[in-house]
């Protein structure tokens, strides 16, 4: 958990599981890290919770789109050369039926949960590789392994990241350079303020993680070897059971959630 001349940068870090990465990362040795999210408001909140050894650079940026990122990516590597840690943790979800979303609401939680981790890998990636090492931290979700009635474009994201993670796994191999998932249960973050939950999904989780929990999920993972890390660990076994009964199981996720 030394993070000694590491350079990290964490997406989404303006609140939640992104807030709390970024002061745990700062206070085990982290050289520099870089926040990344839309709001410079909020980002100059966080800078200032952030021990005050580690150089902090925040940058305001929508990774959803793709030239934004290219931007950010590339100053970043003219500035430090390369970065050591990744943290793709920027994501939101909406509520509602395909049936009853427009397309582009779709597309606006597809392009920032999915495809925003992919511009940001790309962007780090072939300097990891170079360098010879490197981590990448993909944040995803349980959703991750359940279709959630209601949740298609937020769980089709997180089963997205969780394929592409494990297939750019496989292809890293002997390179230096990792990549782990970490998929938590629910987390008590702002991700329920969306209008579109009102009155429908809270009121239904009964096991909340607190941020620091997934915080320190999200350290371990950046020094492991490990594709994916459950937290907690114990629901890795409704995974497992998911995939290996899931004529017992899917009836029981669309009968609780609808």
């Amino acid at each position: 958990m030394n993070f000694k001349d590491k350079k990290v940068i964490v997406t989404g870090a303006s609140s939640g599981i992104g807030k709390q990465v970024a002061i745990d990362f700062s206070n085990n040795g982290v050289e520099t890290i870089v926040l990344v999210s839309r709001s410079k408001t909020k980002l100059e909140r966080v800078e200032k919770l952030l021990n005050p050894k580690c150089e902090t650079r925040i940058y305001p940026c929508d990774i959803s789109k793709k030239n934004e990122v290219i931007e950010m990516g590339k100053e970043i590597k003219e500035k430090y050369n390369h970065v050591d840690i990744l943290v793709n943790n920027a994501g939101f979800g909406r509520y509602g039926k395909v049936l009853e979303q427009t397309l582009e609401e779709i597309e606006q939680v597809t392009f920032t949960n999915y495809l925003g981790m992919v511009y940001c890998t790309k962007v780090f990636l072939n300097s990891m590789i170079k360098n010879g090492s490197g981590h990448i931290v993909n944040v995803a979700s349980l959703a991750a392994s359940f279709g959630i009635p209601g949740m298609a474009a937020y769980c089709g994201s997180k089963f997205a990241m969780l394929g592409f993670s494990e297939s750019l796994y496989h292809e890293l191999k002997g390179t230096g350079v990792g990549i782990t998932v970490v998929s938590p249960v629910a987390v008590r973050t702002n991700f329920f303020d969306n209008d579109s939950f009102k009155g429908k999904m809270p009121h239904k989780i009964g096991y909340v993680l607190d941020p620091k929990k997934v915080s320190k999920a999200v350290m371990h993972a950046s020094n492991s070897q490990r594709l994916e890390i459950v937290v907690p660990f114990f629901a890795r076994s409704a995974v497992w059971l998911k995939h290996t009964f899931p004529y017992i199981v899917n009836p029981i996720v669309r009968s609780s959630f609808n």
